[in-house]
């Protein structure tokens, strides 16, 4: 059996520099998909109000809110605009922000992340560790986070370590958001964003991570094939669950200097050439995201049909 391709090997170096080359339209077009659908799901439930509107909207919300926040990721890494300063105040104000987030401090974090993959220095190992689990154990942590139980935690320590003047910022947004909706004649819609950041998020949040290392065969490797996953997901989880290409998160921590709509063709690239044969590290759908997320010996077929 020969042995597993190096990245060099089916990469070439000219191919590496225009996967890494950056594109200010893309990065346009990303922010604004991403503002455009939170203001879509607003809009759409002002104008047709109901209970379906309201839900779809606070669903795609919390979609949304995680767009952001892999805004302000793909920022962090200064892989989103070409100008340094533009990349900046992008993910500072247009991303982090609204999220009560910060972009200096995600980097500072989020780096150690990716310099300690596969390590017990991981700061994000807490989150996965435990993986695979049993079909009951990853039902309770979903039906904590849509009842609002992990939301309603996140969100009380949120508050309890505001500062005004750390936060100002986030707290303007939000003075910005109730004034253009009571403009709009639905002060009610501000509320959306608080259940879509208490009922939906966390379950994105967590559906996130068991895609990207939840499901990994060898969290200890130095492999990323092996300690990291890749899930290709239909255009539907793509607005729900994984935006911004979030979901070739197995391409990005072996480049992450490479631009998020960018990742996509890298994955094929590497595809085509045969640089996971070999690895079980690509999922086809959450669906199967959650299957491969509990035990061999527990009732996975539970949890979701086939897709």
């Amino acid at each position: 059996m020969s042995p597993p391709l190096k990245l060099s090997d089916a990469l070439s170096k000219d191919e590496l520099s225009s996967l890494r080359r950056k594109s200010d339209f893309k990065a346009a077009v990303t922010l604004l998909w991403t503002w455009g659908l939170i203001v879509a799901a607003f809009a759409i439930a002002i104008a047709w109000t109901n209970p379906f509107t309201i839900i779809l909207g606070i669903v795609i919300l919390g979609g949304r809110q995680l767009g952001l926040g892999i805004i302000n990721h793909d920022c962090a890494h200064s892989a989103f605009f070409k100008n340094k300063a533009v990349n900046e105040f992008a993910g500072q104000w247009l991303a982090a922000v609204p999220i009560n987030s910060s972009l200096a401090g995600y980097r500072a974090y989020h780096l150690e992340h990716h310099k300690h993959a596969g390590t017990e220095k991981d700061p994000d190992l807490i989150f996965v560790k435990n993986y695979p689990v049993s079909s009951e154990s990853l039902k309770r942590k979903f039906m904590r986070d849509l009842t609002g139980q992990t939301g309603f935690r996140d969100t009380k320590r949120k508050l309890q370590n505001l500062s005004l003047k750390r936060n100002k910022g986030s707290v303007a947004f939000h003075i910005l958001m109730l004034a253009a909706l009571t403009g709009a004649g639905a002060p009610w819609a501000y509320l959306m964003w608080w259940a879509a950041e208490i009922f939906v998020y966390p379950a994105v949040v967590r559906l996130r991570q068991i895609g990207e290392h939840g499901t990994a065969k060898d969290r200890s490797s130095s492999d990323p094939r092996l300690n990291t996953g890749t899930t290709i997901a239909p255009w539907w989880q793509k607005i729900l669950i994984a935006p911004n290409n979030v979901n070739y998160h197995l391409e990005h921590h072996y480049l992450a200097s490479i631009p998020p709509y960018n990742l996509k063709r890298l994955h094929g690239i590497l595809s085509k050439r045969g640089f996971y044969d070999g690895f079980d590290c690509i999922s086809y759908g959450y669906g199967d995201v959650l299957r491969r997320a509990v035990r061999k010996d527990s009732p996975a077929n539970t949890l979701l049909p086939a897709e």
